[in-house]
């Protein structure tokens, strides 16, 4: 069999969720090259998987933001000559680059822009998880709960040490927590105020950690800076190292953001806590491990499929109504904590 080109340029969660796809299609597949065409931001997730045999980097927003250089991009596709790509993502970039592949069996989904020029179209189902959906697009015949495969990453040795270090500096010795409490969207962003509450209940059993992007920083600080002792990595790490850091935590507290999914990729317990969107839309943590908390029942909730930067009814309910206790709470019978 020859080469396999999936096509994710998406961002962190999207990406991770296409793992286990790409797990299956290597064992359908065992003599093929899988290849992930992927974004900057992402292309270290797939380069850690050991299914993954090259990272072709498309940079929507610098290098490959022109037609002319996407143009020039899906040249250099054709020229590998994919017997067979797989396009999770669905926007019209995708879409033209399997049009000028050359490739003939391709596989998109229902919802694809430009769908017709897939040769194979796969319903998107809205009902579904997002893992159970990309399995759909390989043709994997799931039943029950099979669908659950945790996404695979290899840590380097190097980045082992790095994180131990690093724990070591930061006199972590012990047990600790992981809080992640910013997001791309301010309508996902569960109240500070909130987190304050949690985090103050967690220093309480263990030794807190803040854990975010470039973007968290702020959000982190002001955290780490109400208690004192609670160290903020926001920013310091990349995805890989963040994974490592989380396989060494107790559990992970997040809003529906990345670090949802890199606590996945951990295999720790991650409890998800949801504001402006739901689970329904199939972004939820699966392992057996994790739970998710939801304030419902609201006539307004879900806004949006992703977040907006403030509450178009300017109440902020589906964040304000889920109490910090009922956080706590749910930390409590995770962990088995007595209260």
């Amino acid at each position: 069999m020859g080469k396999i080109l999936v096509i994710q340029t998406a961002f962190i969660g999207d990406a991770v969720l296409t793992l286990p796809m790409i797990q299956k299609l290597k064992e359908f597949f065992p003599g093929s090259q899988v290849d992930v065409l992927a974004i900057p931001l992402t292309a270290e997730i797939f380069k850690a998987s050991p299914d993954v045999g090259s990272v072709i980097v498309m940079d929507k927003k610098g290098e490959h933001k022109s037609f002319f250089s996407l143009i020039k991009l899906s040249k250099q596709i054709h020229d590998k000559e994919y017997e067979r790509i797989y396009s999770p993502h669905r926007s019209f970039r995708s879409a033209f680059i399997v049009l000028q592949s050359g490739v003939r069996d391709t596989f998109g989904f229902s919802n694809s822009s430009l769908k017709h020029v897939y040769k194979n179209i796969i319903e998107y189902r809205l009902d579904h998880h997002e893992v159970q959906r990309n399995l759909d697009l390989i043709d994997f015949k799931y039943s029950g709960e099979n669908w659950r495969i945790l996404p695979k990453v290899l840590i380097a040795q190097d980045i082992k040490e790095k994180i131990k270090c690093l724990l070591i500096d930061n006199g972590i010795k012990e047990s600790f927590a992981v809080v992640a409490p910013g997001s791309a969207w301010n309508t996902k962003k569960y109240p500070i105020e909130y987190y304050e509450s949690v985090v103050s209940f967690l220093r309480s059993k263990c030794s807190v950690i803040l854990l975010g992007g470039a973007g968290d920083k702020e959000i982190c600080s002001r955290l780490s800076e109400k208690f004192g002792n609670v160290i903020t990595f926001a920013g310091l790490l990349n995805l890989v190292e963040s994974i490592e850091l989380l396989k060494r935590a107790e559990i992970l507290i997040s809003n529906d953001s990345a670090p949802t999914h890199l606590g996945m990729c951990a295999d720790i317990p991650v409890l998800t806590i949801y504001c402006s969107t739901v689970d329904d839309f199939g972004f939820y943590p699966y392992n057996s491990k994790s739970r998710y908390l939801s304030y419902d029942d609201l006539a307004c909730k879900p806004c949006g499929i992703h977040g907006f930067d403030k509450c178009p009814i300017s109440t902020f309910a589906c964040g304000y109504e889920l109490k910090p206790e009922s956080v706590i709470s749910k930390i409590e019978e995770m962990l088995s904590y007595e209260g």
